[in-house]
């Protein structure tokens, strides 16, 4: 009895023990990671010279008003970016090794156009440059695009592939960069600080060639940034830094003919997160969700179309060999 009494003993004490020991060890965990999470940091400055690969897919959903999905498209970009020091030229070179997208239920196909398209991108005083282009980003490369079957794009779809480099670079760039003005992302050093942007209330044009008219536009509302804690993605302690710009409205006006055009109006709501490379400075992730709602004006019957759309996208900064292998 006693040997049995002892032997519980010993096995008590050493379970107290055991626990102790996890416990000072967690304590010592949690001290640490609190250590981390209380530091301030600086997230912007130059970003290594190294050759960045990033694939982004797009999901466009169409709603009908009681709620049921009418269609979904996909756009997929691959997006070689090499840093200007590198490229020897006056901003980062850009190359889109190629875009692909799927309408509904109808196959993929690519845009022969768009594929070893290499272009230059530096920040804009006002992200516009002199030709009324947001970003510099050339409007002739999206005039009458076709797939890989030959057959030609709607316009509204040819906006959809345009307008997937102006997020890429919203995200990438305008919010994940230093602004020249202040009330950018320098100004977040804290784990739970939270900016107005700059780029608050900006209204970028939306006209594109000679199929979107000008008159067109996005206007943004207020949008914020907060510095939402950290992360580890592709093995970087990264800072997870959320935007939301509610309140965001547009105007686009669509060449049909000569004399027909087609007028929508709508209202945008878009948020989510963007992962930044404490190191590299290199975003390495961005998740974005956006909800739409549009009235379309037509010069036939029915005259008016209610739209509701959401968007999610996700950016990915991946290393070469997984690059290489959407290529194929």
């Amino acid at each position: 009895m006693k040997t049995r009494l002892k032997f519980i003993s010993t096995c008590v004490f050493t379970v107290i023990i055991f626990f102790n020991i996890i416990t000072i060890e967690k304590q010592e965990v949690f001290s640490q990671d609190y250590s981390i999470l209380n530091r301030s940091f600086n997230l912007t400055g130059e970003r290594s010279q190294k050759v960045q690969y990033f694939l982004m897919k797009t999901k466009v959903v169409s709603y009908s008003p009681d709620g049921k999905i009418t269609g979904t498209d996909i756009y997929k970009l691959n997006l070689k970016c090499v840093p200007a020091k590198l490229a020897g030229k006056e901003g980062d070179e850009f190359t889109c090794s190629k875009f692909r997208f799927k309408l509904g239920d109808s196959k993929e196909v690519t845009v022969p156009a768009l594929e070893g398209w290499r272009y230059i991108f530096k920040s804009l005083p006002s992200g516009i440059d002199e030709k009324g282009q947001v970003f510099g980003i050339e409007h002739s490369k999206f005039e009458n695009l076709k797939d890989s079957n030959n057959k030609s794009i709607p316009q509204d779809k040819i906006y959809m592939i345009y307008n997937t480099f102006i997020d890429f670079h919203s995200f990438c760039n305008v919010f994940a960069e230093r602004t020249e003005n202040g009330k950018g992302i320098q100004d977040l050093k804290k784990i739970g600080q939270k900016i107005v942007h700059t780029s608050s209330f900006s209204e970028p044009p939306l006209n594109l060639g000679s199929n979107i008219a000008e008159g067109s536009f996005f206007k943004n509302g207020k949008i914020t940034l907060t510095f939402k804690g950290l992360s580890y993605i592709n093995n970087k302690l990264c800072a997870i830094v959320g935007f939301d710009a509610g309140g965001s409205s547009f105007k686009m006006i669509i060449n049909v003919s000569p004399d027909t055009r087609i007028n929508t109006t709508g209202s945008s709501h878009y948020k989510g997160d963007i992962y930044i490379d404490i190191e590299s400075k290199w975003v390495q992730k961005v998740v974005m969700d956006e909800f739409v709602v549009s009235e379309v004006i037509l010069p036939f019957p029915p005259n008016k179309i209610n739209s509701f759309v959401e968007r999610n996208v996700v950016v990915r900064n991946v290393e070469k060999d997984e690059f290489e292998k959407y290529l194929k």
